[in-house]
């Protein structure tokens, strides 16, 4: 079938397909897609540092601090349902919890989503946990 002109100009739609089952392999990859978009989906031209949506949506005084603590919790919720245990939930919290404290100071709480990457950190206790209990949600990479 042959494509006129027009339809091959013709802009698409971006989708992202995310699975949305409660397997660990589902769950991994919805982590692993939140964590890319709210610390490194971003790069700054010059700069070698990536940013996210993290530290953009933190420089919205108070409002940005509510959304991206609830967003961190998602993945600590997340990480729950796939059974990690207290101590690796408590350790999820305080990252989470201590990127929160550090958001709501002026200037220095925004400088400081750049550099301290709380749900980088979470999606590390969590791979660290799939690796271990669930080995064949594990994404060979190369």
């Amino acid at each position: 079938m042959e494509r006129t002109p027009n339809e091959t100009l013709r802009a698409r739609p971006m989708t992202l397909s995310l699975p949305t089952g409660t397997d660990p392999a589902s769950i991994r990859q919805r982590v692993e897609a939140l964590e890319f978009l709210l610390e490194r989906s971003l790069r700054v031209p010059g700069v070698k540092v990536p940013i996210g949506l993290d530290g953009l949506i933190g420089l919205v005084p108070v409002l940005g601090d509510i959304i991206t603590t609830a967003l961190g919790a998602y993945i600590v919720w997340e990480a729950r349902n796939l059974g990690l245990s207290k101590w690796q939930l408590t350790r999820m919290g305080a990252n989470v919890a201590f990127d929160t404290l550090l958001g709501l100071v002026p200037l220095v709480g925004d400088a400081a989503d750049f550099v301290f990457r709380s749900n980088t950190r979470n999606l590390k206790i969590l791979r660290r946990h799939l690796d271990k209990h669930h080995p064949e949600t594990r994404v060979i990479e190369g």
